[in-house]
C-alpha cells in the first residue's frame, strides 16, 4: 500500500515527530522514503536584489543540513532514502514532488491546536487540500518553538 513516502522538512527540531511516524511507516511497509526541504522563494519579494542570493545559499546549505539529518535518521532502519532541495511555494512543491515520485503518502508536521492559530500551518491545510495521496500530518506544537530556517538565514546575511 505504502512503497513511497514523502517526507517534507523544515529543518527544525520539531521534525524529529514527523521523522519518528515516517521511519515507523517506512520500515513497517518496506517503503522508500524521499526526504524533500523546498527554499521558500515567496520571501524574496521583500529582499533587495543584491541580498537573495546570500539568503538563498544559506538556505539552501540549511536545505543539505536538514535533508542529511533526516536522511541519517533512517540508517538504523534499513530503510531506502532519498533527499531533494527544491525552490519555489512550499504546499506547490511538496505536491509536484508527490506527483514526480509516486508518493503513496506524505508525511509532515502541522501546528498545534493553539485556538489563536490555523489547527494546521498553510503548507499543510494546503498539501492535505490538494493532494491526491494520504497525508498524515503530525502535531508538532510541543516542539515548534524554533524560530524558521529563513529568519536565520536573515539574520546571517544581515550580519555579513
Amino acid at each position: 500500500m505504502y512503497d513511497t513516502v514523502l517526507l517534507p522538512t523544515d529543518g527544525s527540531a520539531a521534525m524529529e515527530t514527523v521523522v519518528e511516524h515516517a521511519r515507523d511507516i517506512a520500515e513497517r511497509r518496506g517503503a522508500d522514503v524521499h526526504v524533500l526541504y523546498v527554499v521558500d522563494d515567496r520571501a524574496f519579494l521583500t529582499l533587495d536584489d543584491d541580498r537573495i542570493p546570500d539568503v538563498t545559499d544559506r538556505l539552501r546549505e540549511e536545505g543539505e543540513r536538514a535533508t542529511d539529518e533526516v536522511a541519517s535518521a533512517f540508517d538504523p532502519a534499513n530503510v531506502t532514502v532519498s533527499t531533494e532541495i527544491r525552490e519555489g511555494n512550499p504546499a506547490d512543491e511538496v505536491l509536484a514532488v508527490a506527483d514526480e515520485r509516486d508518493a503513496d503518502l506524505v508525511v509532515m508536521g502541522t501546528h498545534g491546536s493553539d485556538p489563536t492559530r490555523n489547527m494546521l500551518g498553510s503548507v499543510s491545510q494546503k498539501v492535505v487540500t490538494l493532494s491526491s495521496v494520504p497525508v498524515l500530518t503530525v502535531d508538532i506544537a510541543d516542539a515548534d518553538a524554533d524560530s524558521s530556517v529563513f529568519d536565520a538565514a536573515m539574520d546571517t546575511a544581515s550580519d555579513n
